[in-house]
């Protein structure tokens, strides 16, 4: 690191960092060197001189994201520590086993490494950077995986084209780093899938959602269920190992529809318990018959990526809940969810419980969910939780 690369805070704007919260936001800061590049490893200071931390530089409203609150280098030891660190929670966890092969390995600040997430299936790791100053450091990174002991990984992929900022000009591109293409069959619980981390969202399939399927599998037996926004179809195959009496799925992706009838057939060949429709999930719900499903899937998209959105959001979250509570059969469970960082858990709530209002039905309140311990949520960063669920009970 340059010795000029120094980041200097504007008076009294120290308190969060003091906090160990690990963003440094522009309106914070009060100098910046000429010619800092992005992605370049800065040192933070308080006004009066004070060494506040060290972390990635990135042009935008996050200027600065805390590696760590000293005077650290950011090397190779650094990250085979960081890496060690997050592994030894997963075998913690008991999720490195030979029936679980898919996990999240590094979730960002929750585990000290702000703009970085990497996700295990089997012996490929998916890597995304989400700040600049990973993207530099992606090569170090995936030998440092690799070279994990009992990790078992020998192919790392890097998928950060839709996730770095595009005004970095960057030009990241998705390819293996090391390694090749192998196998896309990962195992969850004991069911396989497909993965496509080639091309499908995220890094490939939604690891986040492990431990609600498994709790969705425990209500399924004998019941009729709907999983609406399937994309790869995870709660459907649990519903299905459940003894759902017939499970359908939607998605208005037919590359999605597809992708869960591969993975039913992965896991229930011939099996006609189950159907797929490639249609919009507000138009299914309008059409579709009152009392046909007493078990519903709620798992949208992002409504919300950005705070500006969060209006709209919530009414289209009324909107899709106050539709399955009117056509849900009586005695019906409904799992409903939000993966929009932007809205808290009581706006989600406030939105669920407003539409439930609008159906005058009797509501209950089973469960509430939120994302799984690989998805840790590291204590100074509350914005770290971004999933929110609830199982409800519809008389």
């Amino acid at each position: 690191m340059m010795a000029d690369n120094k980041i200097i805070l504007k008076k009294g704007k120290e308190g969060s960092l003091d906090r160990f919260h690990p963003w440094v936001f522009s309106g914070a800061v009060n100098a910046i060197p000429d010619g800092l590049e992005e992605g370049s490893v800065v040192k933070v200071y308080a006004f009066d001189g004070r060494l506040i931390g060290t972390g990635h530089y990135q042009i935008g409203s996050i200027v600065v994201r805390i590696l760590d609150f000293s005077d650290a280098e950011i090397d190779e030891r650094f990250f085979m520590r960081r890496l060690d660190d997050a592994y030894a929670l997963r075998k913690c966890l008991g999720l490195a086993r030979p029936d679980n092969n898919a996990y999240r390995l590094v979730h960002g600040e929750g585990d000290f490494l702000p703009g970085l997430v990497v996700d295990i299936y089997g012996n490929t790791a998916v890597v995304q950077a989400h700040s600049p100053g990973m993207h530099f450091c992606r090569d170090i990174i995936a030998s440092a995986i690799v070279g994990m002991e009992g990790l078992g990984v020998e192919n790392v992929y890097y998928k950060s084209e839709t996730t770095l900022p595009y005004k970095a000009h960057l030009d990241p591109q998705n390819d293996y780093i090391i390694g090749g293409f192998t196998t896309n069959v990962a195992v969850e619980n004991g069911i396989r899938f497909y993965v496509d981390w080639l091309k499908g969202q995220k890094t490939g399939f939604f690891v986040d959602q492990r431990d609600n399927r498994s709790l969705l599998e425990r209500f399924s037996r004998g019941r009729k269920v709907l999983n609406m926004f399937c994309y790869t179809g995870g709660f459907s195959v649990y519903a299905m190992r459940g003894g759902a009496e017939l499970v359908h799925s939607v998605d208005s992706s037919a590359k999605a529809v597809l992708l869960t009838e591969e993975n039913i057939g992965l896991n229930f060949p011939g099996d006609g318990r189950h159907k797929a429709y490639a249609e919009d999930a507000f138009k299914f719900l309008d059409n579709m018959e009152t009392g046909a499903y007493d078990l519903i899937v709620l798992d949208p998209p992002a409504f919300a990526k950005h705070r500006s959105a969060i209006r709209n959001a919530l009414r289209g979250y009324q909107r899709l809940n106050a539709k399955a509570f009117e056509k849900i059969a009586p005695g019906g469970i409904l799992f409903t969810f939000s993966c929009s960082q932007a809205i808290t858990r009581e706006q989600f709530r406030l939105g669920v419980f407003s539409a439930a209002a609008q159906s005058r039905r009797k509501v209950r309140i089973l469960h509430q969910l939120t994302q799984p311990a690989d998805h840790p949520i590291n204590i100074y960063h509350p914005e770290g939780e971004y999933l929110k669920g609830m199982v409800l009970y519809v008389e």
